[in-house]
């Protein structure tokens, strides 16, 4: 286990200033406190309701644990983590051996029931099981503390997260069969996905309903939640029986501090120890101050401008394709991300391997083009609606007021609608067209990221945004086929039909995160969105 230097670390100035009684008890260990943009957008800590990067930042090695992980101190490669063994059985069988001996943070050891549990109709599927299907609806209102129903939210990220799932079948104590109804290649991957996470059987039924569950759940991370004060702030505590040794970190608290000077001033005064989020404009400024330093960089995240099909002008895929054209990405890297950030090659990523496809491209900056598709279309001016949220993305709005001066030098009258939440953005209303959104590549496979959001059972469609046919048939076999050479061919087309015959979305550029600290802090950014506070990566 890595040792702390905790010499370095108190007499740092942001950490000295912890309260005497903290450094005065026998537990030294520091206590660190991270600002974020925000901390949760469903107010709840359950991966399964809450699929986003921020989410990610703060579940992902802090809280919650798969069967298998990834790797963050490299190229996020599939590791293993609560089991230690895994072996294909067939195309559509795999066996986990469980660790033994791992703890949940209420005491109780993982068996292979907490298994059962976390992938059963309870916690992930509702009472219709696996494969029942669920639509989205935005704004639904969540459930009370009374009841233990399912967000509809919930088995519908299930679903799409695991389309062939049947059930898990226990072998013994600490070995289980994850078995599906269709082959499926892609089945490690999945698993070490958000929202594959293991939760305590055990901490589930003993809480009094699923939102007192979503908001102090039970799992064997290596920090467990002391206080969750929903918009406002997350304390985690260390779980001192965590499988993977003692946690380096006493106390670790994420605060919401929406605005970007908020965060970096309250660094440099020693208020926080992180500030994420940071722009890359900022970054200058803060590292002429030689005792602070920004980390991080390009991450498996794609930012995307998306289409409501639906709507009135939208309907027209050539009105969506000049959109496609009119946009100069290079620009937005140059003057927005100071080029610390790249244009990728349409909704995917080099580590799909021999899935990737290399002479692919995003639509190219022709203004000509565009405005020609727009004459095609008969488009007369007509206001399409672009909804917006303040800064929920780095760089969000300035990006969205370059794209829409952009879009009216082709002759589109694109009009900013500012928005407090998501579920604003998302109401199905005739004045939703277009909107920002990102997409990761969750494992090595375009099933993680195309089929996942875009496919039949992803937000895109289920929200009522999106639907293609052929796509969709393509989806299916995309999910389902063992012929890697065919899937590639079905991959192929797919980027065909949603990046340039009808588009679903259109790719601006890959993303990148980077965070803010004390130089003296020996931490480490990984290439996700996810803060690594774990033994191995602090410190060292």
């Amino acid at each position: 286990m890595t040792t702390i230097n905790r010499r370095a670390l108190l007499a740092a100035p942001a950490l000295a200033a912890l309260p005497r009684i903290a450094l005065a008890q026998a537990d030294q260990r520091p206590s660190i406190t991270v600002a974020v943009q925000k901390v949760s957008n469903s107010n709840t800590l359950e991966p399964l309701r809450e699929q986003s990067n921020v989410g990610e930042r703060v579940f992902l090695t802090s809280m919650w644990e798969g069967l298998l992980g990834r790797d963050y101190a490299s190229k996020l490669e599939t590791i293993p983590m609560l089991a230690v063994e895994n072996r294909r059985i067939s195309d559509s069988v795999v066996e986990f051996k469980l660790r033994p001996g791992v703890k949940f943070h209420n005491g109780a050891e993982m068996t292979a029931e907490d298994i059962v549990f976390s992938f059963g109709n309870d916690r992930m599927f509702g009472p219709g099981g696996p494969n029942s299907g669920s639509t989205i609806r935005v704004g639904e209102a969540m459930p009370t503390n009374g009841g233990k129903d399912l967000p509809v939210e919930v088995p519908a990220v299930a679903n799409r997260s695991f389309p062939g799932f049947e059930k898990i079948e226990i072998v013994d104590r600490h070995t289980i069969r994850w078995i599906n109804r269709t082959p499926d290649v892609t089945l490690e991957g999945r698993l070490a996905r958000i929202g594959s996470e293991i939760g305590s059987r055990q901490g589930f039924e003993q809480a009094s309903g699923w939102l007192d569950w979503a908001r102090k759940p039970i799992t064997t991370g290596p920090y467990k939640v002391a206080e969750y004060r929903a918009d406002q702030s997350l304390t985690l505590v260390a779980h001192d029986e965590y499988w993977g040794g003692r946690p380096p970190i006493r106390q670790l608290r994420f605060v919401e501090v929406p605005e970007v000077a908020s965060r970096v001033n309250g660094l440099l005064s020693g208020e926080y120890h992180f500030a994420c989020d940071i722009p890359p404009d900022q970054i200058t400024g803060i590292e002429r101050n030689a005792a602070f330093q920004v980390v991080g960089g390009t991450i498996p995240n794609h930012r995307l401008t998306v289409f409501d099909k639906t709507h009135a002008v939208l309907r027209n895929q050539l009105v969506r394709r000049a959109f496609t054209h009119a946009i100069d990405r290079q620009a937005i890297v140059d003057s927005l991300w100071a080029g610390r950030t790249v244009i990728p090659k349409g909704l995917q990523w080099e580590f799909y391997g021999d899935m990737f496809i290399a002479d692919w491209a995003v639509p190219r900056f022709d203004q000509a083009e565009a405005r020609r598709l727009l004459r095609e279309a008969g488009y007369r001016g007509e206001p399409i609606p672009y909804r917006l949220l303040n800064n929920y993305y780095t760089n969000q709005t300035p990006t969205a007021q370059v794209l829409v001066e952009m879009w009216r030098q082709v002759g589109l009258n694109v009009q900013i609608e500012m928005k407090e939440n998501w579920s604003q953005i998302l109401e199905r209303s005739p004045s939703r067209a277009v909107r920002d959104w990102s997409n990761s590549g969750l494992f090595s496979d375009p099933v993680s990221s195309l089929v996942n959001q875009h496919g039949p059972n992803g937000q895109q469609q289920q929200v009522g945004e999106y639907a293609n046919e052929e796509f969709n048939r393509l989806s299916v076999e995309l999910e389902t086929s063992t012929d890697r050479a065919r899937r590639r061919v079905a991959f192929q087309r797919m980027l065909v039909i949603a990046e340039r015959e009808d588009p679903a979305y259109t790719v601006l550029h890959q993303n990148a995160t980077f965070t803010a600290k004390r130089k003296d802090i020996r931490w480490t950014a990984a290439p996700a969105f996810a803060m690594d506070f774990r033994a191995q990566n602090w410190g060292a």
